[in-house]
């Protein structure tokens, strides 16, 4: 239960980081929230419900009751004189030996091919160059994967993969991305449309984009026409009894509110539509365009607010990139603080700083290089990243630093002998268990998939191939362990030599 509630913390600090203020987007804080309360809650079941159950099947195992069926199991010769499937339904599995395996797990196969095999393949003086450069390779890689993040605003990534929707995106990309989405530009507020300074400020608002406009149509409509519209009443009446009967311009009916008191009408809001040209990075210059036209909405003197439906996943991820590298450095903080007080050796701690940053810069790398965004699913991928490598290099890394074995190699075999099997196991059944998320029609699916592979894949490399070479290479030293035990040595023989000298009757006796 030390174990499990560390790591039930650890996992809680972590969620907690993605459920605060750090985090900009409101579907992680969700998920995060739901994760907090699904940890202390599976916390609470482990401690109470299913410890209770475990001690039950320990007083069953003890006297010999059926784990299933909960009745007494037959003597050996009962179920001799029983046909097969009875005895392999009621057997407990230890009739056939006269004594208990002091250790059973040790004759698994995975764990005499770790011990007999793997073990010295890796620590092989002429393999650990070859790992070296592995290393190299993979941390450049991951390197260049990081300078390359991008944000996660395609609409694309929140289709199912089969939706007609994609096949236009896709067309509206390849053939017309150099113009940014229509945007609505919303007036709410009456204007004096008539007047030639706000008929300015509208032009300079509009400037630098292509305007489907009633405003500019009705002006140049006013100029063909060669009428005068320089006060409200004539304005109004123009724009309602001739510029809006005409079939060319009635589309612009619903672009303009009007309200009546009395006789006198006025307008009291309108819209028009701005489409940009952009260049092939797409995404940030409408980002830019936001950040420049929001402001003077509340600056300027009209006012006037600018949306388009794709502007929301833009709001989203605008700050997406600066979220998982927060989590991140909190996390490796935290995870340092925490441990400082509960680890013997302070080396265990630097270790475990270094593998887990080491493992979160390359999924985040490595997922760039395979063409994931930085989305909803990749930040949460992130996070859950971070507790995984904890969860698999910690026992392995605390079990090198604290052996006592003479050489590092040594104390590396032990170590993987120990908790090998277990990481194997855990990480592969973790990889078999991702392969339904590839039959789902879904491009957020196939993200997670994506991410989490990344994610069993390198704590795997970590746990197996990188730290048992790099920890015969770099301290902890085990030399003082040799001294200890060279003192301990003399001191026994120095004993047994004055035991002898006071008692020489004796001597043969020992």
């Amino acid at each position: 239960m030390v174990t499990y509630t560390m790591t039930s913390s650890l996992y809680f600090i972590t969620f907690g980081m993605g459920a605060s203020p750090f985090t900009n987007i409101e579907a992680v804080k969700v998920f995060c929230q739901n994760m907090c309360v699904s940890i202390l809650l599976n916390y609470f079941y482990i401690f109470s419900f299913f410890g209770s159950c475990l001690v039950f099947a320990g007083q069953l195992e003890q006297n010999r009751y059926h784990s299933i069926f909960c009745c007494k199991i037959p003597s050996a010769e009962y179920l001799d004189r029983k046909p097969v499937w009875f005895q392999t339904v009621m057997s407990d599995g230890h009739q056939q030996t006269s004594h208990h395996e002091t250790n059973p797990y040790q004759h698994h196969f995975i764990q005499h091919f770790l011990r007999e095999h793997y073990n010295e393949w890796i620590t092989n003086i002429y393999v650990k160059p070859f790992v070296v450069i592995l290393y190299l390779i993979y941390a450049s890689f991951s390197f260049m994967g990081c300078l390359q993040i991008s944000d996660g605003a395609n609409i694309i990534n929140l289709l199912a993969s089969d939706s007609p929707s994609i096949s236009y995106a896709m067309v509206q990309q390849k053939y017309f991305s150099n113009y940014s989405p229509v945007i609505g530009f919303y007036v709410y507020e009456p204007l004096e449309y008539w007047n030639n300074s706000v008929q300015e400020d509208l032009r300079r608002l509009c400037s630098g984009f292509t305007a489907v406009s009633w405003v500019e149509q009705y002006y140049q409509f006013l100029k063909v026409s060669n009428i005068s519209a320089n006060n409200k009443s004539d304005f109004i009446s123009v724009l309602q009894s001739s510029f809006l009967k005409k079939p060319e311009f009635q589309h612009f009916r619903n672009d303009i509110i009007f309200s009546k008191a009395g006789d006198e009408s006025n307008i009291i809001a309108s819209r028009l539509y701005l489409v940009a040209r952009t260049s092939r990075d797409k995404q940030k210059e409408v980002i830019e365009v936001l950040e420049k036209l929001r402001p003077l909405s509340l600056s300027k003197s009209i006012r006037f607010i600018v949306f388009n439906p794709s502007f929301v996943f833009m709001d989203h991820y605008s700050l997406s990139v600066t979220v998982p590298v927060l989590i991140a450095g909190f996390g490796v903080l935290l995870v340092l603080i925490l441990t400082f007080f509960l680890v013997i050796h302070p080396l265990g701690n630097f270790w475990l700083i270094l593998s887990v940053t080491s493992i979160e810069l390359g999924v985040l790398g490595l997922m760039t290089l395979w063409n994931v965004d930085m989305d909803c699913i990749s930040i949460l991928c992130l996070i859950y990243t971070f507790n995984f490598a904890i969860d698999h290099c910690a026992p392995l890394l605390y079990t090198f630093v604290l052996a006592t074995e003479h050489t590092r190699t040594q104390c590396i075999k032990s170590s993987l002998q120990e908790h090998g099997t277990a990481i194997l196991q855990n990480v592969t059944s973790f990889l078999i268990g991702l392969v339904p998320l590839l039959f789902v029609p879904s491009n957020l699916t196939f993200t997670l998939f994506k991410c989490l592979l990344l994610t069993g894949s390198c704590t795997l490399l970590h746990c197996f191939v990188i730290l048992p070479v790099f920890l015969t290479f770099f301290p902890p030293s085990k030399k003082h362990h040799k001294k200890k035990k060279r003192a301990k040595r003399k001191e026994r023989e120095e004993i047994e030599c004055i035991e002898i000298q006071e008692n020489p009757d004796h001597v043969t006796t020992v």
